[in-house]
């Protein structure tokens, strides 16, 4: 899938089939469903960890970002929101695509 997809996929009632935790969590985030987004990170590990600081961002908490960001072994974004979105869905989908 390409990133210009993902993004026609929000106007979808539900993620496209197949998509990994990480880019269903985004999806959800970006549909406006924080919470089930939030749910979809707690099994944890590094790549659940980084979208669950970004959630954190969303959610103004930044402290509570912080720790995850580190968790993920990641520095602390402080770029728009938009763009942070943007780059997590992409580095997820080069990665379930294989490049």
């Amino acid at each position: 899938m390409q990133f210009e997809e993902y993004q026609r996929s929000l106007d979808q009632a539900a993620p496209p089939a197949g998509l990994g935790a990480p880019l269903q969590a985004l999806w959800y985030a970006r549909a406006g469903d924080w919470d089930h987004a939030h749910d979809i990170t707690q099994p944890g590990g590094p790549a659940l960890d980084w979208v669950h600081a970004y959630l954190h961002r969303v959610e103004g908490d930044l402290a509570n970002a912080a720790y995850w960001y580190r968790r993920a072994g990641k520095p602390v974004s402080t770029i728009p929101l938009d763009e942070e979105w943007a780059e997590l869905v992409s580095v997820f989908l080069r990665q379930e695509n294989g490049k």
